[in-house]
């Protein structure tokens, strides 16, 4: 291909790309609308598939080594449900412990937090107005809403249909999902006229690949930070530790932006201990994300995705503008098997020219 024709290729995505983000602009509250719709059903197959990616290596050693693969998969599934049973089990009661005894005392540490803020707010003249401002502000607001907050959030995971729905459902077909993956993929692969199967066959089995080490680095990465958080907690005596560190791991998952959403709720309850526990919460979170920047990322994930920084966070951004959290989540992956087909298609069509 010479240059010009390359040249003018470039454009031509650049434009198609643009055009796309228009378009997407225009159709935003149809698409809202819509997720809205498929959200419920959404979840229990991402859920599924996250449950997959993590199981199949382990079943994969088992047929290695002479176990049907049937009994493998039943073996593998039965010791992590109960597994997760036992974890869940271990886990309610702390929490909801620590978010009854959070709704209680909301009122009163916000108000720690805000005779902290009239103290340091009393040499005003040092303090931008729209910095002080705007703390004046957000502690009015998260007085009047945050108990509400909190109660609701944790009613509606335990109370609604859809929580019901996911909870049941997502055992079923993640289970369906190990024991038929295969068959799942040569249908895939049967859609697709002949010449063209050996092709769409190395660009699932590449998606496959990206996704599966993505998503077994990612946990084991967010595990860890929250281990860390709660370690690092602990040690300078923060209240509710257990479930600060819980949302901050969780929110590990979403790169880049994630570590600044977790670590928010620790850094206003710490506001209302004193400016001795906001700085020591801030240094616990630098030193954990240095941890995860410098040796955690790069030792367990390694160059899994192959992405750029910014493409990265640009499909984050994008991804929360459509799909909320869940798009932040989701933006990532789909990033890259985009990528991963993108990338195997060119390969196909030099190798033909």
């Amino acid at each position: 291909m010479n240059p010009t024709d390359r040249y003018l290729r470039n454009i031509a995505a650049v434009v198609l790309t643009l055009l796309a983000v228009y378009l997407l602009a225009q159709v935003r509250g149809f698409l809202h609308d819509l997720w809205s719709l498929i959200y419920v059903v959404l979840i229990p197959f991402l859920v599924s598939l996250v449950i997959t990616y993590l199981l199949q290596p382990v079943v994969q050693m088992l047929v290695h080594r002479r176990v049907p693969r049937g009994i493998a998969i039943l073996i593998i599934y039965f010791t992590f449900v109960v597994g997760a049973l036992i974890a869940i089990l271990q886990a309610i009661p702390v929490v909801s412990f620590q978010v009854t005894q959070l709704t209680q005392h909301l009122p009163s540490l916000i108000a720690q937090a805000d005779g902290w803020m009239t103290a340091l707010t009393a040499h005003k003249r040092y303090l931008p107005d729209a910095l002080r401002l705007g703390v004046e502000s957000a502690l009015s607001q998260l007085e009047h809403n945050a108990a509400s907050y909190v109660a609701n959030l944790f009613s509606m995971l335990s109370n609604t249909v859809s929580a019901i729905f996911v909870a049941f459902v997502i055992p079923f077909v993640a289970f369906y999902m190990l024991k038929d993956a295969r068959v799942m993929g040569r249908a895939v692969v049967r859609l697709f006229p002949v010449k063209y199967r050996v092709e769409v066959k190395k660009i699932l089995s590449g998606i496959d690949e990206t996704l599966g080490s993505y998503v077994r680095g990612q946990l084991l990465v967010m595990l860890s930070v929250g281990i860390l958080t709660y370690a690092g907690f602990l040690i300078i005596r923060m209240p509710y530790a257990f479930l600060l560190s819980l949302f901050l791991g969780m929110m590990d998952i979403i790169p880049y932006l994630g570590p600044f959403i977790g670590a928010a709720p620790a850094v206003i309850l710490a506001f209302s201990v004193g400016p001795q526990m906001v700085l020591k919460v801030l240094l616990v979170n630098v030193i954990v994300q240095q941890l995860e920047g410098n040796l955690l990322s790069p030792a367990i994930m390694g160059k899994t995705l192959h992405l750029h920084p910014l493409a990265i966070v640009a499909s984050v951004l994008i991804g929360g503008e459509m799909g909320g959290i869940l798009g932040m989540v989701c933006a990532v992956p789909l990033l890259a098997v985009v990528k991963v087909t993108w990338t195997s298609i060119s390969q196909y069509r030099a190798k033909v020219n």
